[in-house]
């Protein structure tokens, strides 16, 4: 059974909608003004609602701005006794998914309700396909540290909370962040990745907000940052403990205020983001040496995930090495290579300084120089050093 909000300060018309729609077997909830309506759109996840334009307190154009905001999948329908082509097509335009007269015919109002729920249904099954295809490569082990990383990350993906990532180079950091970007509603919108560490300092405030036209000597043209080229979904920065104080700054205001400025200009730009960082470095340690600002580590740390390193998860190695031998004799395009018993219990016994990173690399060197099998042998050739 669908659930539909009616609102509208004329209570006659919520009356009559409300009748109309029960009968057809809808499930109906009424607000007599768009403060009310709002306070029920927060609430509760409806399939369809019906509003008036002209209403006191909030308008219908205003509820339409502020529920596009909370939940922009859900149709929207506009009623209005006052109507005109300038206010249907500003209701259109404002996001609304039709528009209607008052009175409305009731042939049509009933086919605009059921054709708003099957765009609101095709809507919802794109998004699960688009997951189905992702191409973000699967977080391979079924060792504690990586269930208990799979099962926080189905519980934060759905929010808006900010997380913080934290492990060693080449553990996976970024591997969590793709899937909490992809199970999250911002799936469909990018993902854009800073590495702060990659960036000199004197770069890296240009690089995320962007410049004006010669707001410095090689600024030849206007740029777009990463916090605008990421607006509507998520921006992950990696390596965020190498970030320069300036650069900290500017990044705490737009996490506190949603707003940026470009270097070299005066105008503030709204960024609607979720951000996720990561960092191999202890930031609390940070914090005390100084290089690190504490308000902005508690403002990206509402959600905080470590990752092991792979020796603290070796009884995944045999899970991974499989995984790898599957996915890199596929891309070159040769029969998947097997591996002994031996040979496996070495790379089990092997310090792993570099982690998964490291470990996808001696995979591919002993596909390239081994035979059909993977030796003992191989391992002692190729990849324990001499």
């Amino acid at each position: 059974m669908a659930d539909v909000l009616i609102i509208d300060d004329e209570k006659a018309i919520r009356k009559t909608l409300s009748e109309i729609l029960s009968f057809e077997g809808y499930k109906i909830e009424e607000a007599a003004d768009g403060e009310e309506g709002l306070k029920k759109f927060r609430e509760k996840e409806y399939d369809v609602v019906l509003c008036d334009i002209k209403m006191p307190k909030i308008d219908g154009i205003e509820f339409l701005q502020k529920a596009g905001e909370i939940n922009p999948d859900v149709p929207i329908i506009m009623i209005s006794g006052h109507g005109n082509i300038e206010t249907a097509v500003e209701a259109v335009k404002g996001g609304a998914y039709d528009y209607l007269a008052k009175p409305p015919d009731l042939n049509r109002l009933l086919i605009t309700i059921r054709n708003a729920m099957d765009k609101s249904s095709l809507v919802t099954e794109t998004k699960v396909l688009k997951r189905k295809v992702s191409k973000v490569q699967d977080m391979v082990g079924h060792s504690a540290p990586i269930a208990r990383i799979k099962e926080t990350i189905e519980k934060v993906a759905p929010t808006e909370a900010r997380v913080l990532i934290t492990g060693e180079n080449g553990s996976g950091k970024e591997l969590v962040a793709r899937w909490i970007h992809e199970k999250s509603n911002r799936a469909g919108a990018p993902l854009v990745e800073v590495n702060c560490a990659a960036i000199p300092s004197e770069l890296i405030e240009s690089e995320l907000f962007g410049h004006e036209k010669g707001s410095f000597t090689s600024a030849i043209k206007q740029r777009i940052g990463k916090f605008e080229q990421a607006n509507g979904g998520t921006l992950f920065l990696d390596e965020i403990g190498d970030m320069s104080a300036g650069a900290q700054a500017k990044v705490l205001r737009a996490l506190q205020e949603g707003k940026i400025t470009r270097v070299g200009g005066d105008k503030e730009i709204n960024v609607d983001v979720r951000v996720i960082a990561a960092t191999n470095k202890d930031l609390l340690k940070e914090v005390e040496e100084k290089n690190f600002r504490l308000d902005l580590y508690h403002r990206l740390s509402v959600i905080l995930i470590h990752v092991p390193s792979l020796n603290e998860r070796k009884d995944d190695i045999p899970l991974l090495v499989d995984h790898f031998l599957s996915e890199i004799c596929t891309e070159y395009g040769i029969t998947k290579k097997s591996i002994d018993e031996d040979a496996m219990k070495s790379l089990q016994d092997y310090n792993w300084t570099g982690n998964i990173r490291e470990l996808r690399n001696v995979v591919e060197r002993l596909i390239i120089l081994s035979g059909k099998k993977i030796t003992r042998e191989d391992i002692t050739s190729y990849v324990i050093p001499k």
